[in-house]
């Protein structure tokens, strides 16, 4: 399959092969189709489901279940270190 992109989308590639755990670009839009899809799903699941979730998480706010920036900061980036080890491919 040959796909044709705009300059502006092929240097986005290449400064995410430049930045990532990406080797190839092959491997770059495979991941990107996939979470694609994924993000596709999701928003498909039953819109019931998805305000129970967001309401969940609202009573937990209003009960003080929440996290100061430092915390959430700190599990972004493990949850991201994590990600990065479990995806890099060498």
């Amino acid at each position: 399959m040959e796909i044709r992109l705009k300059p502006e989308v092929e240097a986005m590639i290449r400064e995410d092969l430049e930045r990532g755990p990406y080797k190839t670009a092959e491997e770059l839009i495979e991941q990107a189709v996939s979470e694609f899809h994924e993000r596709e799903d999701w928003l498909a699941q039953p819109r019931e489901e998805i305000a129970r979730k967001i309401e969940e998480g609202w009573e937990s706010a209003k009960q003080g279940n929440l996290m100061d920036p430092d915390e959430v900061k700190s599990a972004m980036a493990a949850h991201k270190a994590a990600w990065l080890k479990a995806n890099r491919t060498e």
